[in-house]
């Protein structure tokens, strides 16, 4: 019963995690466009798609919370059962805890992005009045 458990929480995970990759496919696309160019955007965005689907598997797939399913050698007390209500709550917490450790990583990305929008308005700023100073 625990790898069953094991292999839905995983895929719900990767589920989870690819679709969220895709809502914010364009806009990943269009931020790396404008900061890093065209010709590298390809690559760096397919890097961001990987990365969203693994950060997103690593946070919702929690082995040691899972890990209270299996009996431990030595360990006299029982694990507790598998219910219906037990199932609920382990989906429950993978669509979450997926989610959440994406959004941890697209803020990042976010702000990463905003600072380099910020840097290259500046530096674009400083050239066009240096343009305009010389005419």
């Amino acid at each position: 019963m625990f790898l069953i458990l094991l292999l839905v929480t995983l895929v719900v995970s990767v589920l989870t995690a690819v679709l969220t990759a895709r809502f914010f496919d364009q806009a990943v696309g269009r931020i790396l466009a404008r900061i890093v160019g065209a010709e590298l955007a390809d690559a760096w965005h397919k890097y961001i798609l990987f990365t969203i689907v693994v950060v997103g598997v690593s946070g919702g797939v929690q082995l040691w919370e899972l890990q209270k399913y299996i009996a431990n050698k030595g360990d006299s007390s029982t694990p507790p059962s598998m219910t219906f209500m037990s199932w609920v709550l382990e989906i429950y917490r993978t669509i979450i805890e997926t989610l959440q450790s994406i959004a941890w990583m697209l803020l990042l990305f976010f702000l990463c992005g905003m600072i380099a929008m910020v840097v290259m308005r500046c530096m674009e700023y400083k050239r066009q009045e240096r343009d305009n100073a010389q005419h």
